[in-house]
């Protein structure tokens, strides 16, 4: 039950380390969020396509181990909105507010599903809620197809998605369809083989129509 051992065809994201924002809460063990950078934080922020529903990001613990996590959620955060203060009556001039910043953030919802191991012969994961905590202001990275793969890869090489379970547990109001992309993408990713990747066609079907039922009942 090796991976697929065909080669990506799909082009490769821009960067090797795409930083997506960093973690300013959690609302519990292993649902955190985080605040997706902006021109005011880097150089470079991220595109919206970087940090989507269902993306795989990760948190760098040590060079020898990363917390993995999915992007369930997203919201956001304006606090002019529904403002009772006094207002300008015309935009304000840079000439005269200099240091004004737009304080409008896009804050991501992100569900832990366990921990990138780096070994040799190769990398691996281990599905499940990590031990640890992340901490606030740590950095989020958005994760590459390559690491993709290896964490759903067992230590003996073997396929694995073992985290189904926590996804539709902990994934929000939106986890079968959180789920269902997920399926879809390992599908298309072509990262599971024979008899596994079957299995996921099959698994992604029943959730695509649970999800259709779900919305005619």
């Amino acid at each position: 039950m090796a991976p697929a051992s065909k080669r990506d065809t799909r082009p490769q994201q821009r960067c090797d380390r795409c930083r997506i924002g960093k973690v300013v809460k959690s609302n519990s063990h292993c649902d955190y969020v985080v605040q997706v950078d902006d021109d005011h934080d880097v150089s470079t922020p991220p595109r919206a396509e970087d940090y989507g529903f269902g993306q795989f990001v990760y948190f760098e613990n040590d060079p020898q181990q990363w917390t993995i996590g999915l992007v369930y959620n997203s919201q956001l955060l304006n606090p002019m909105f529904l403002s009772s203060g006094p207002r300008l009556s015309s935009e304000p001039d840079p000439m005269f507010t200099p240091d004004l910043i737009q304080e409008t953030r896009t804050l991501l919802g992100v569900i832990l599903i366990g921990t990138l191991e780096k070994a040799n012969p190769h990398n691996y994961g281990v599905h499940g809620i990590p031990p640890m905590v992340v901490p606030v202001n740590k950095p989020v990275f958005l994760m590459q197809r390559e690491d993709i793969c290896y964490f759903h890869r067992r230590p003996t090489g073997q396929s694995q998605f073992s985290y189904f379970g926590h996804l539709m547990r902990s994934g929000g109001s939106f986890a079968p369809q959180l789920a269902q992309q997920v399926l879809s993408e390992l599908i298309s990713g072509q990262h599971f083989d024979g008899a596994d990747q079957r299995a996921l066609e099959v698994l992604c079907k029943e959730v695509a129509w649970k999800n259709t039922m779900g919305t005619m009942g």
